[in-house]
């Protein structure tokens, strides 16, 4: 494969009825467990580890003991995971609090700020048994929004995933699903929902675009999951309760996402922003087929869309997304979930979830195998080789993910 190409050519014959495959349950679990703790090692659960937040930060790391933990095949490891767990995050959360900041999104933001590390440490505590930690975690959370929740929060952008409303609004319908109550009480998800919208409706008339919601992150309107529409839109979708009360702003989410649709590629993939749309585009990049820009981030806003609307469009496009992963997705950047094979491997597991079909239990399993392959060792060395999103951390999630596929979900990006 020329090495100007971003992807490896897959080797791999796709699945067909005959085709008979089996998981190395084995091999997964004990690297598993030879890389978990090995990973954690090497994040250094300091100023500067807090740093990375949920993303490339050491409390990443609890994230997989804490997703590992819940899986069966871990149990008897179960205790000792969310005691470490537990460890990691009862330092986050101390230096977290001692260490204000002048900047509101390192206070607010789910993935890159403070307030992501305040949700896990909520709901591993709750696993563990402080449930008075876990309040105090929950009174933390809910204080940190009120730094993106003013209209003049973050003129750069301050609606997207990574340290926007869209961040926090994830992080509380995280929290609610594991706490399995409304630990975050719905006005201050409501909020949230509301300065999304009256932000989008505002940018999409300034700039006349052709739909009702529209979003800038440092000047630049990105599509994909890491800053884009389609992670922001997810999130209001996945927001029942606020939807039910208003329907105009569902009509909205609707046309916005059906105009998305136009833009897929035949190939399958998504323009990783709006200046490579039509024939004044201003930009044009090569292909991208990340979690973070194109196809595999804005899979989800899909499936999210034929869940609430039942109508096949968007499964269609959903599945020419995950053809195109097969085919593309297994990246050069490395092992991780948001610009790495094991991202492009979870979309194969979201549809196996969603229509029990083996192909896509098979494809995931393939991209898995991949990862201990001649052709993988020639990857690029992620900048944080051990993290959640770039590393190896999030990597274990997926292979876990591959070995239970029921219970598989991408690190906090569930849809129900």
């Amino acid at each position: 494969m020329s090495s100007r190409t971003r992807h490896f050519l897959n080797k791999a014959d796709d699945y067909t009825p005959s085709t008979s495959y089996s998981v190395d349950y084995f091999t997964l679990s004990k690297d598993i467990m030879d890389n978990v703790y090995h990973s954690l090692e090497k994040q250094k659960c300091s100023q500067a580890g807090i740093d990375g937040g949920l993303y490339v930060g050491t409390c990443g790391n609890a994230y997989t003991l804490y997703h590992l933990s819940k899986k069966k095949r871990f149990a008897k490891e179960r205790d000792e995971m969310l005691r470490v767990a537990t460890e990691v995050l009862r330092t986050g959360v101390d230096i977290a609090r001692r260490n204000k900041s002048r900047d509101p999104s390192d206070e607010c933001g789910f993935l890159l700020g403070k307030a992501g590390i305040y949700a896990l440490a909520a709901a591993v505590f709750h696993a563990s048994g402080e449930d008075m930690m876990a309040q105090d975690c929950i009174k933390d959370f809910i204080c940190a929004g009120s730094h993106c929740a003013p209209s003049s929060y973050a003129r750069f952008g301050g609606d997207e995933l990574f340290v926007g409303r869209a961040g926090y609004i994830c992080g509380a319908l995280w929290l609610n699903r594991e706490f399995k109550s409304q630990v975050i009480p719905d006005d201050v998800i409501h909020t949230m929902c509301d300065k999304i919208l009256q932000s989008g409706r505002h940018y999409s008339r300034s700039k006349n675009f052709y739909c009702p919601l529209v979003y800038s992150y440092y000047k630049t309107e990105y599509i994909g999951a890491a800053h884009g529409l389609s992670s922001i839109l997810q999130m209001l979708l996945c927001c029942d309760s606020y939807l039910e009360k208003n329907k105009l702003a569902e009509q909205e989410i609707k046309k916005t996402v059906d105009y998305l649709l136009t833009l897929q590629t035949a190939g399958g993939n998504f323009p990783c922003d709006f200046g490579e749309i039509g024939a004044e585009a201003t930009v044009v990049r090569d292909e991208l087929v990340h979690w973070c820009h194109g196809a595999p981030g804005v899979f989800y806003l899909l499936l999210k869309a034929f869940y609430r609307w039942h109508e096949s469009k968007y499964l269609v496009a959903a599945t020419k997304a995950v053809d195109l992963m097969w085919e593309k997705g297994l990246l050069k950047k490395g092992p991780g979930i948001c610009h790495g094979v094991a991202g492009n491997g979870y979309p194969f597991l979201l549809m196996y979830k969603m229509n029990k079909d083996p192909k896509y239990h098979y494809r995931a399993n393939e991209f898995a195998k991949f990862l201990y392959t001649e052709d993988f060792k020639k990857s690029r060395v992620p900048d944080a080789p051990h993290s959640l999103y770039e590393g190896y951390a999030g990597t274990m999630c997926f292979l876990a993910d591959v070995m239970e596929p029921e219970t598989a979900s991408f690190p906090f990006f569930e849809i129900n």
